[in-house]
């Protein structure tokens, strides 16, 4: 079944995988932002830079500020912090930084990221004034505050410049940057830094999250390389095993061709009990009936239907009472296809109904079957029903009105311009003729 896949994906539910799929702000102190991550980056080492040292009264001042955080006491903290900073000129660039920084925490813990980010940049600007160890974390919360703002630039900017003095980064800020190039819909960038992160994790034996990959699926999806999407996809239900991948892999599949494989997706999808649409036990139905295996398709469709999932209308009975048919259940499928007939909108069902009837030598119910397709309509072939309501008619030794059905199955092929059924229906006229005259001289014999 040749299902086409959606390539955009919601916005919101990879906003929700970037943001719980990478590390954001854990901690943020005087002492620089902490950020906390399984596989925290190792930075490069450097010649400990020469800063200026710390005054006491500045010591203090930030002392006093931390407590006033802890008892989330934010007004009481930022005058502590606003009232030195008014004095900064007494101070050496290293203090007035880490007063920056504790003034940006505070704002940040106030949900005033704005603000927040305007002092981490002042932290940054002092350069080698400051321990590395701040400037490095700064950097990379002003990259991940950024993105909060979704000012997208300031995020790649900065997280290049704290990779550039990190040794050999981690995968978390190269997928950090896959996010950010995401939400600008550079899809080629994108993909490439989350490769490249997924290719440092593999490499060191660090933990891939569901998250990354799930984010590297959308980005092949955003720029539909299939044959890359459905790799992660099988990546994903490996280790993984959940509904949306199988039955976005099934999806795939069926879309690039692979039909037996959507076959075996869903298969595998509905043995560990992952269906849960209609559609989904509809498709894969509907290919077990196309690879011949209708007994197989007739109990997905009633575990659907069990389930609630698939409603009991009638185009879902029918396929039901097709698969029961091909599998040679016919009373399951008789009583399926009553059921579907009269649901229907036409007489189709009646019409199929009429033909098992008559292969189970029930005449009577082929001849009420029969009479409900005719007078429901909507059937491909109206001369064919007059045929088997006529047969069954026959069967039942009614002669007269075998040959009333033959003859409306003659008049109807006229008008159709359709010859074989013209003769067909000519020759039983004739049969029962001859059979009517036939037992009428038998009649009057034994008379």
């Amino acid at each position: 079944m040749n299902i086409r896949i959606k390539p955009s994906l919601a916005a919101l539910a990879v906003a929700v995988l970037l943001l719980t799929g990478t590390p954001f702000m854990a901690e943020l102190g005087y002492q620089g932002a902490s950020l906390q991550a399984e596989d925290a980056p190792a930075k490069k080492k450097q010649k400990t830079r020469r800063v200026p040292s710390m005054s006491e009264t500045v010591y203090k001042k930030l002392g006093a500020g931390q407590e006033a955080i802890d008892l989330k006491d934010y007004v009481t903290a930022l005058e502590v912090i606003n009232d030195a900073l008014a004095r900064q000129k007494r101070y050496n660039q290293n203090e007035v930084a880490n007063l920056h920084n504790m003034r940006g925490y505070i704002y940040y813990l106030q949900d005033n990221y704005a603000g927040a980010i305007n002092e981490y940049k002042r932290v940054v600007a002092a350069g080698d004034k400051i321990p590395e160890g701040l400037e490095t974390t700064t950097l990379y919360t002003i990259a991940q505050l950024s993105y909060v703002q979704e000012n997208y630039d300031d995020a790649l900017k900065y997280m290049e410049i704290w990779i550039s003095k990190a040794l050999n980064p981690s995968s978390a800020p190269r997928i950090f940057l896959a996010t950010v190039y995401y939400q600008k819909k550079d899809y080629d960038r994108a993909v490439e830094q989350m490769e490249l992160g997924i290719q440092i994790a593999q490499e060191r034996g660090t933990k891939i999250t569901e998250q990354n990959w799930s984010l590297l699926t959308f980005l092949y999806f955003e720029k539909e390389a299939w044959t890359k999407v459905i790799a992660t996809l099988e990546i994903l239900v490996e280790l993984f095993p959940k509904r949306e991948h199988w039955v976005r892999l099934a999806g795939v599949y069926g879309q690039e061709g692979f039909e037996k494989k959507q076959m075996y997706a869903l298969e595998a999808a509905y043995t560990a009990g992952f269906l849960e649409k209609s559609s989904d036990f509809t498709n894969l139905a509907g290919l077990l009936m196309q690879d011949e295996v209708p007994f197989r398709a007739s109990k997905v469709l009633v575990a659907g239907m069990k389930a609630e999932a698939v409603e009991r209308n009638a185009k879902n009975l029918r396929s039901l009472g097709q698969a029961y048919q091909l599998s040679q259940e016919v009373d399951d499928a008789i009583d399926v296809f009553e059921e579907a007939a009269k649901l229907s909108d036409d007489g189709k069902i009646y019409e199929r109904l009429s033909y098992l009837y008559l292969e189970d030598d029930q005449f009577d119910r082929c001849v009420e079957a029969a009479s409900g397709a005719l007078d429901k309509g909507g059937l491909r072939k109206v001369q064919s029903v007059h045929i088997v309501k006529g047969m069954c008619l026959f069967n039942q030794n009614k002669l007269k009105t075998a040959r009333t059905a033959f003859s409306s199955c003659r008049r109807v092929a006229r008008a159709d311009d359709d010859k074989a059924n013209q003769r067909i229906c000519g020759q039983w006229i004739t049969f029962i003729d001859r059979e009517s005259k036939r037992q009428a001289q038998l009649a009057a014999a034994s008379g």
